[in-house]
């Protein structure tokens, strides 16, 4: 399709530390820029319903954690495989949004899971932001027809979460909401103010 993509790293990541990655979700285009931005080695934590996709199919194969959002017991037992990766020093990548949504750069609510397992095994989470994805593929009803362009993506600093309890939970959610989303604030803030609205 023509997309190109230029990354800009806030600082380098200690690759023999394992960390957890957050992404925002715009587009399906996010899946592959994971595997091209992301330098160390990772498994990612998605939707079961990606494996019946071709284009996915052979990256989730090898590097995914598959979870049945309809089941909880599913959805444990995903979290437990994605605490033991950690303890093995592979890293987990998870959207906090748990879906695509059709905000524009606008995201949405963040779900307690990377949250959550980060501070269990004490282990830093990196943000990431994808900055305009959401116009080079949208994902919507009426335009779903990808166009060349360059995509820009953002490799926050880790956040460590050394000491922190589940006490601290909204605090860091909070955090990486804010890290992920100033960037596309100042890009587009014509979507915030509607969203403020």
């Amino acid at each position: 399709m023509g997309i190109f993509y230029k990354i800009e790293r806030k600082s380098k990541l200690d690759p023999n530390q394992a960390y957890v990655f957050c992404p925002n979700h715009t587009s399906y285009l996010d899946i592959m820029h994971i595997y091209i931005s992301i330098p160390n080695y990772f498994h990612t934590m998605g939707k079961a319903e990606l494996l019946k996709v071709p284009l996915f199919r052979r990256f989730f194969h090898r590097m995914n954690i598959p979870v049945n959002r309809k089941s909880r017991k599913d959805s444990h037992r995903a979290f437990l495989r994605a605490a033991s990766d950690l303890d093995k020093k592979i890293s987990i990548t998870l959207f906090p949004e748990g879906t695509i949504h059709h905000n524009g750069p606008v995201m949405g609510r963040f779900k307690n899971g990377p949250f959550r397992l980060a501070i269990e095994k004490q282990i830093p989470i990196v943000p990431i932001t994808f900055m305009n994805n959401w116009l080079l593929m949208p994902d919507d009803y009426y335009r779903r027809i990808g166009h060349p362009g360059v995509a820009q993506i953002i490799i926050h600093e880790p956040i460590p979460t050394t000491g922190m309890t589940e006490e601290n939970l909204e605090e860091l959610k909070s955090r990486v909401y804010r890290v992920i989303s100033e960037p596309l604030e100042e890009r587009y803030p014509e979507y915030f103010s509607k969203s403020a609205n």
